[in-house]
């Protein structure tokens, strides 16, 4: 172990996970003493407070009038699929696969489905040729690569005379990172990424172009009811979309408790100023982080392009010729190390990289986060890495 001294001052919230997400500043459990416990969600009170979150996502979001949101089983996995199973099918498809949860809806696509669309993939630390995007077929993608610190810089690749549907998977983009809302049809995101709420909740933002497409298309395959959007017609087809779900009745029962939890947060966006200071609060977390990689030869942006670089799930890979001179199974084992330590020392919490990604640190910088506690972290990750490199050195 290094006798490098251990940096004087820690951050004050040492959660760093990409998900669940640090809770917003201030929060307490006494934030929920309003939810709506041991009443039915069908309730005129349980629905009123679905429909407040529903309202404060429209507005906090900037969501257009004329788009349907609703909340949904199954966390953004839950959202997506239901868009996938529902919509897909009449036109091409094609599939942006750069990370982990894309590669996810290639495989829902291709072998659930059985659709033979286009894949247009990458690997990590980098995007698909977004020239090759089509403008009659349906698009389905991540926004923002969770498990890659990946993103698109715009929605500039998506024809706005477009015939297919974008279906689009936000959810470590929404409230960090600008949504062109004129090129997507289809928007998922769950609580517990940017808003830093508790999970098992999907939130399915639909645009009219998708409200046109699931009620002008059935599906070839069986639907199961937890899927099911739309109400269905005398021959048995589907039918018009089912608007109450877009109003707080949900299809399943939601956690109430989850649901209060979630509208804390979006108030106390409200209160800072809403999408704009949110974002503001991401990217200069974000440019703490790409201050200090700048002047660190051991570490790495696992994104090469900066305007692809991710202001939220911000990943990043060990390039010290000592750890990459290693096979990859010990250059895997020197990244949890790292993560190790700093766990131990309650400096930084859960900040390994995703399990399928190549081994790094993956530090979640989403507006949630103190800006004072990524600075007070750098100096930690420096210590970690002297210390992890002295016990390769002796090995």
């Amino acid at each position: 172990m290094t006798t490098t001294p251990k940096p004087a001052l820690r951050p004050a919230r040492p959660e760093f996970s990409s998900g669940p997400c640090a809770k917003r500043p201030g929060w307490t459990p006494e934030n929920l003493s309003n939810a709506v416990l041991g009443r039915s969600h069908r309730s005129k009170l349980g629905k009123a407070r679905l429909k407040d979150a529903i309202d404060r996502t429209r507005a906090v979001l900037q969501v257009p009038d004329d788009f349907l949101i609703g909340i949904v089983a199954g966390s953004d996995t839950g959202a997506v699929e239901m868009a996938l199973w529902s919509m897909l099918g009449p036109k091409p498809v094609q599939l942006l696969a750069f990370e982990s949860f894309g590669k996810d809806w290639v495989t829902d696509v291709t072998k659930q489905l059985k659709i033979a669309a286009e894949v247009l993939d990458a690997p990590y630390g980098q995007l698909p040729d977004l020239s090759k995007v089509r403008k009659d077929a349906d698009l389905v993608f991540t926004w923002n690569g969770t498990t890659s610190g990946v993103r698109v810089p715009n929605a500039d690749f998506i024809s706005a005379d477009r015939e297919g549907i974008t279906i689009c998977d936000a959810t470590s983009a929404a409230f960090a990172q600008d949504l062109d809302w004129a090129k997507l049809d289809v928007v998922t995101f769950s609580w517990q990424k940017a808003l830093g709420g508790e999970a098992a909740h999907g939130v399915l933002i639909l645009g009219p172009r998708a409200v046109a497409r699931l009620e002008s298309h059935t599906p070839a395959w069986p639907m199961p009811k937890l899927f099911r959007m739309t109400k269905p017609n005398k021959e048995g087809g589907g039918g018009k979309v089912n608007l109450e779900i877009f109003e707080g009745a949900t299809i399943n029962t939601p956690s109430m408790l989850c649901v209060e939890d979630a509208i804390d947060a979006l108030k106390w966006a409200e209160n800072i100023g809403g999408l704009a200071e949110m974002r503001r609060r991401a990217d200069a977390n974000l440019a703490i982080l790409a201050d200090w990689v700048a002047k660190t030869p051991w570490v790495e942006f696992l994104a090469e392009d900066p305007a692809a670089r991710s202001n939220t799930s911000v990943c990043l890979k060990v390039v010290d010729p000592r750890v990459t001179g290693l096979p990859a199974d010990a250059q895997a084992d020197f990244a949890k190390k790292l993560a190790s330590v700093l766990e131990k020392e309650g400096v930084a919490l859960d900040i390994g990289g995703y399990r399928d990604a190549p081994p790094g640190l993956r530090i979640w910088c989403g507006a949630t986060v103190e800006t004072s506690d990524v600075d007070a972290l750098t100096p930690w990750l420096d210590w970690a890495f002297a210390s992890v490199a002295a016990d390769l050195a002796t090995a």
